[in-house]
């Protein structure tokens, strides 16, 4: 995917220093984004967003609200991708604007939360969908999980990695089952009649405020949406110019917009809002219904190996950030080796797996995985964001002379329309949410504690002043999952 060219080669003192090459077109950003956010959580998410939706409308303008949210937040990070193409994406744009702490921080949860939880959830969800092939008893969805980290992990521990061909293989499965879904459920099931509004809606019916169900349900459908600024992290290789950022990001969420409402128009159609609230594999009770067992083996096949695959993607990427990290905090220092014979960061690789394999434990302990699972990334992955929408403002009032390809339209009002999208769905998923989402906080602010520890052993931090005259610890390319 990328090229590499040698600052330095052939002059008198010059050193060699790989950097990536603008390699990519546009409509390559666009696969590659779309590939990202269409994954398993399509399969898993309606049905929650079913349970506090007041009804079918309700459950397309949540999903319609929630391709809106992105693209806003899309267009914030156009400016900021295109004003700084870097590989570091959030992180750069973080320390750039926020200085090192919160850089730091954004690193350790990295580390400790949203890789790790993000690893957890896909594990529930190849559980639930693994499960309706092959029961293991009772705690089956669980047994599954860890099983999927334990391999996984193991595999990449072992330098056994997926070929890129696999996993392009395996990435058409998803967007296959979800054609296979889609047109199941608008052309071969017959349609479900509605039922009363009380019957489906659990989060009314059990006396939930409105706006709190509404929020818990944007919840799931903007980590359904989740992935859309893994483009930050490629804006360095596109051609075209700084401006195909734009494009690439705009394009992809459209097309990603499209599928998610016509997913969940085939799922309200053929289950109806019952079926669908009722369910925890939604695709496969669709086919179950429309082909029979076979139907539904078969979307189940399909949707395993597309978890599989980012899972399998998430562990590998998720290591290298954390080796990245090693490499650059002394305290971290066991994360930055690099076995040559596994060709893989096997320390880092097993860090995370034990992280995630605990985040599995917990998952079973309350009994709700996939749900615990979202709580506990969701409020980290909010907090981030809104800080990435709060740089954007400081940026614009720090260096208002750099050149900017693209300028976010409306402003300030769109930055500050994303920082209060951010805002809210921070505060939904702290206040609609389980002890999962306490728990993720509470993680995230133990980076407190190695934090203080490096400042007091070095006095100050020990890498390249940032820019702005901050100083920088140089934690470099950190890579969103």
């Amino acid at each position: 995917m990328t090229q590499e060219r040698y600052q330095g080669e052939g002059q008198p003192g010059g050193e060699a220093r790989p950097e990536p090459l603008p390699s990519l077109r546009v409509v390559d950003a666009v696969a590659l984004v779309v590939g990202i956010v269409v994954g398993a959580g399509i399969f898993r998410t309606p049905s929650l967003v079913a349970q506090n939706a007041s009804g079918p409308s309700a459950v397309l303008l949540l999903w319609g609200l929630g391709g809106l949210v992105s693209l806003i937040g899309a267009m914030c990070y156009a400016e900021l991708a295109s004003t700084w193409p870097h590989a570091g994406g959030d992180y750069h744009y973080l320390r750039r604007a926020l200085g090192s702490s919160l850089a730091f921080l954004f690193a350790w949860a990295r580390l400790t939360v949203i890789p790790t939880g993000s690893i957890a959830l896909l594990g529930f969800i190849f559980g639930d969908y693994a499960s309706q092939l092959l029961p293991l008893g009772e705690h089956s969805s669980a047994i599954y999980a860890a099983l999927s980290v334990v391999v996984l992990t193991g595999l990449n521990v072992a330098g056994i990695q997926l070929g890129k061909w696999t996993q392009n293989l395996l990435t058409v499965a998803v967007v296959l089952g979800l054609g296979l879904v889609i047109a199941a459920g608008f052309f071969l099931a017959p349609a479900v009649a509605p039922a009363p509004v009380a019957a489906v809606s659990s989060g009314a019916s059990s006396g939930e405020a409105p706006h709190a169900a509404w929020g818990l349900a944007m919840v799931f459908v903007l980590l359904t949406y989740g992935g859309w600024n893994e483009a930050a992290y490629i804006s360095s290789e596109l051609r075209g110019g700084r401006r195909s950022i734009v494009s690439a990001l705009l394009w992809s969420l459209v097309a990603v917009t499209a599928l998610y409402l016509l997913a969940n128009a085939a799922y309200l159609r053929g289950l109806g809002m019952a079926g669908v609230g009722q369910s925890d594999t939604v695709a496969a009770e669709l086919m179950h219904r429309v082909a029979g067992p076979s139907g539904a083996w078969l979307i189940s096949l399909l949707i395993c190996a597309a978890v599989l695959t980012s899972s399998n993607a998430t562990i590998l990427m998720g290591s290298r950030t954390h080796y990245a990290m090693g490499r650059d905090f002394p305290l971290f220092s066991p994360l930055g080796r690099w076995n040559a014979r596994a060709g893989s960061p096997v320390n880092a690789l097993l860090v995370q797996g034990a992280i995630s394999l605990a985040l599995v434990g917990v998952g079973f302990i309350t009994r709700r995985g996939f749900e615990t699972m979202v709580e506990y990334t969701a409020p980290v992955f909010w907090f981030f964001f809104l800080l990435s929408g709060v740089s954007l403002l400081v940026l614009r009032r720090r260096e208002p002379h750099v050149a900017r390809p693209f300028r976010v339209p409306l402003y300030p009002l769109t930055p500050l329309l994303f920082c209060a999208s951010c805002a809210y769905l921070l505060y939904s998923s702290l206040a609609y949410t389980g002890v999962g989402a306490l728990v993720g906080v509470a993680v995230l602010a133990t980076g407190l504690v190695p934090l203080a520890l490096m400042r007091r052993r070095m006095g100050h931090p020990r890498s390249n002043p940032s820019p702005g005259g901050r100083k920088s610890w140089g934690f470099g390319r950190p890579r969103s999952v």
